[in-house]
């Protein structure tokens, strides 16, 4: 019994021991594993470091090539900028003293009905006036007795005074009122003979002046003629002709503010059919029309297109310009300062990774 029992005793215990060894076996045989796994996985992730360090290093190179040439087309733009900026600025104010220099003239066209009755002043010498009378409507009479006297419906004046470019010589004008009513196409006829001239070439000159009116309330008509003669060109009209002349009124406004007017004039001749008897052809004839043309006056003024305050805002645009094209570069110099250092932070990791 006893040996039985010591038997069993030693046969547990044995069963126990080689359990226990089983045990030992399997926990070094998975230590063993886990150990080679852990340096396989250190291995592999040290071999992964590498690769991608390795690989890491031709993109961040690839990225600083490219942020170093947007660097320089930003500031390529700025030049490009400032160099814009400062030739509108230049061109600018050459433009803006060239259009004071050179004033624009302005033609604009007021419409009249009635146009102020001008003067004509007649130089006849030695002819004679025969007949003056207004008509309407361009209906010109038909002369029942050319050469011969008619009537004087015209408000006319003699005037005798110094010639303002001949001190000692005298001069004699026969002022007459011209036509006023445009709207009825008022015409003044004159007809004029002439017995004998010392002349080559048979003519009578005569002066267009703005105002009749003036005239007759002017105090001092000689020197009102002087001036007259001073502003406005002498003309002709000769024998043997009807002479038609239209008339336009052009007034003139100075960079000063002061005035001036002038007239336009389109002549147009018509030969005279003589039908006198030969014995009195002896005397030569003259025949003018005086005519409006049309109803508009002609203002011319001079006018300076160049606007200060728009040569300003333009200005004020150019440095606005400038400004934001400089503060643009500003930025990009920070921007440019921030990568460097971010490059030599990645420099010194990178560096302190390999040593």
């Amino acid at each position: 019994m006893a040996a039985a029992m010591i038997r069993r005793d030693v046969a547990g215990s044995y069963r126990e021991l080689a359990d226990v060894g089983t045990e030992e076996r399997t926990y070094n045989s998975e230590l063993g594993e886990e150990t080679g796994a852990d340096q396989d996985n250190v291995n592999g992730t040290v071999i992964q470091d590498d690769e991608l360090g390795s690989s890491s290093l031709p993109s961040v190179f690839g990225k600083a090539c490219l942020k170093n040439t947007f660097a320089v087309i930003l500031i390529f733009i700025y030049l490009l900028l400032m160099s814009v900026a400062v030739f509108l600025a230049y061109q600018t104010i050459t433009d803006f003293r060239e259009k004071l220099k050179h004033p624009v003239m302005s033609v604009s066209f007021q419409e009249v009905l009635n146009y102020d009755a001008p003067g004509i002043a007649l130089y006849l010498g030695k002819a004679e006036l025969l007949s003056c009378q207004h008509h309407y409507h361009d209906q010109v009479q038909v002369m029942m007795n050319p050469g011969q006297r008619g009537e004087v419906d015209c408000t006319d004046e003699h005037v005798n005074y110094t010639d303002p470019y001949r001190n000692k010589t005298l001069k004699s004008a026969l002022i007459i009122r011209g036509p006023q009513d445009v709207r009825k196409k008022e015409v003044v006829f004159l007809q004029f003979h002439l017995n004998e001239t010392e002349e080559d070439f048979s003519a009578i000159s005569y002066l267009l002046f703005s105002s009749f009116k003036e005239f007759q309330e002017s105090s001092d008509k000689a020197q009102f003629m002087q001036d007259c003669e001073r502003s406005y060109s002498i003309w002709t009209f000769s024998g043997g002709f009807r002479t038609w002349i239209k008339m336009s009124l052009v007034k003139t406004t100075e960079e000063d503010g002061s005035g001036s007017v002038e007239f336009r004039q389109e002549s147009t001749l018509v030969r005279y059919n003589d039908h006198r008897p030969v014995s009195e052809q002896t005397d030569q004839l003259f025949f003018v029309v005086f005519e409006w043309k049309d109803p508009f006056i002609q203002e011319v003024r001079d006018i300076i297109t160049a606007n200060p305050w728009n040569t300003i805002a333009i200005l004020c645009g150019v440095f606005l310009a400038l400004f934001k094209a400089a503060e643009f570069a500003k930025l990009s110099v920070k921007w440019m300062i921030k990568i460097k250092k971010r490059q030599q932070k990645r420099k010194v990791q990178e560096l302190n990774q390999m040593s």
